[in-house]
């Protein structure tokens, strides 16, 4: 199983980015996919989440209305278009796969089989 990040890089506050989850060797109809973050010092949070096979979709309440979450099936790959970034976006973003998720399981990284690499997001001026 791989997953690979990509997108991440220097924005300046109030622009925006798209990161990207290139997903393969697993069948991701039965896997839930997410992204997490991770600022220096501080513990993995959740950022969004979708359930693949039925396009559910779930944010926390720091990117609601600011990030969107978004799967394309032909290409087995994760997006996250993230607008209006704050200096407190700054983090390294993953992306996550758990098998045959429940909601309540979404939130909790300890809850996910896969991770990627990470990618640095940086907001600053």
């Amino acid at each position: 199983v791989q997953l690979q990040a990509s997108g991440g890089g220097l924005v300046q506050p109030g622009g925006s980015l798209r990161l990207s989850c290139a997903i393969s060797g697993l069948t991701v109809s039965y896997y839930g996919m997410a992204w997490f973050r991770q600022a220096p010092e501080k513990e993995r949070e959740f950022v969004s989440a979708i359930k693949w096979s039925m396009n559910n979709k779930y944010y926390s309440n720091s990117v609601k209305g600011r990030f969107t979450i978004s799967r394309d099936n032909a290409k087995n790959t994760m997006h996250l278009q993230m607008n209006n970034l704050k200096p407190e976006d700054t983090a390294v973003y993953y992306c996550a796969a758990i098998r045959s998720p429940i909601v309540s399981s979404l939130y909790q990284p300890a809850n996910y089989d896969y991770w990627g690499q990470g990618t640095q997001v940086t907001v600053s001026s």
